[in-house]
């Protein structure tokens, strides 16, 4: 499960997700990255993805940020297999869900 984490990372990283112009962000933070993407995501907001990208290259791109947050699920049994991962990413768009947001930190 530790690849599948890996994996996601990878993709998310690739798929570039980030606003590169934002300077108080640090670019090294595994942890800010994946709660930027959520707030993005949870507030419709644009995910930094280049303005001149087709309708299909835009799902592609969306399916693979959702396939890259459930394989960074912080409880490895809530990772999805990597034949389920490529199951992911050959269906539609539509059946995926934006997976729970990890909480790094417990309640106090």
């Amino acid at each position: 499960k530790s690849d599948v984490y890996s994996y996601g990372m990878m993709v998310l990283k690739i798929v570039g997700v980030r606003k590169k112009d934002d300077v108080g962000v640090d670019c090294t933070s595994e942890q800010y990255f994946p709660d930027w993407i959520y707030k993005s995501l949870e507030q419709c907001e644009d995910l930094g993805l280049p303005a001149d990208m087709t309708k299909e290259e835009n799902e592609i791109a969306r399916k693979m940020i959702l396939v890259g947050l459930w394989c960074i699920q912080i409880d490895p049994l809530q990772r999805p297999s990597m034949s389920k991962v490529i199951d992911m990413l050959e269906g539609s768009i539509e059946t995926l869900k934006i997976p729970p947001k990890p909480y790094l930190n417990s309640p106090s």
